[in-house]
């Protein structure tokens, strides 16, 4: 029985490669000299003469461009060079993260101190934490209290955290998210404003000079 042929699977060259020397099949190119001296559009084969004869590679550089951009090059130490430009990038790119903390509406204070002294492990690697409180049963009725034990978290890690999101209810469980760094915004555990004190009027200034006398 004859099978029908599959298609023959070509492997896609990555975007970050470069064609180089004969995989560059196109009849002309815009060269750039290995000093990045510009010599104009010359055809390919001139192209790949004059790298020869330095010794060096004709590398690709813009494909898109009509013509295509190739330039004279040691393939080998640019392919070396970029590798280690990002490596150099990525190691001091530094990706945060969320770190979870889960606590009860019950939770005991020496429990309560542990996870606290979690996140600032965590805010000291420069991550931030999320602090989940879960509400069981007849813990919906308090959520009020549950709101409190996390402002009063955020108060106690204020010298090492901000908050980045107050409080906020998602079914049954409560999520406070609190980034590395001095605090951004102020914290109140009332949730109401300040009250400004109210200033009495000043007192009405007294008639200056010598009293008149009544007229009869």
């Amino acid at each position: 029985m004859h099978r029908p042929r599959r298609p023959r699977f070509i492997p896609t060259r990555p975007e970050e490669e470069h064609r180089t020397n004969r995989q560059i099949r196109v009849p002309q190119v815009r060269l750039v000299g290995s000093d990045g001296s510009q010599i104009g559009v010359v055809s390919t084969d001139d192209a790949l003469r004059r790298a020869q004869d330095e010794g060096l590679d004709l590398v690709e550089i813009a494909p898109t461009a009509k013509p295509p951009v190739c330039r004279i090059l040691d393939y080998g130490k640019f392919r070396f060079a970029k590798q280690k430009k990002e490596a150099e990038a990525k190691r001091h790119q530094h990706i945060t993260q969320v770190k979870e903390l889960r606590i009860r509406p019950g939770t005991d204070s020496h429990d309560l101190a542990r996870q606290m002294d979690r996140a600032r492990e965590f805010f000291a690697e420069g991550q931030r934490v999320k602090f989940t409180l879960r509400f069981r049963g007849r813990e919906m009725a308090h959520m009020d209290l549950g709101r409190g034990k996390l402002l009063a978290i955020a108060e106690k890690l204020s010298d090492t955290g901000w908050v980045e999101t107050e409080p906020r209810t998602e079914g049954r469980m409560m999520h406070l998210v609190m980034a590395p760094g001095q605090r951004k915004r102020t914290i109140s555990l009332t949730g109401s404003a300040p009250v400004k004190p109210e200033i009495p009027p000043a007192a009405a200034p007294a008639p200056s000079g010598p009293p008149q006398a009544d007229a009869t």
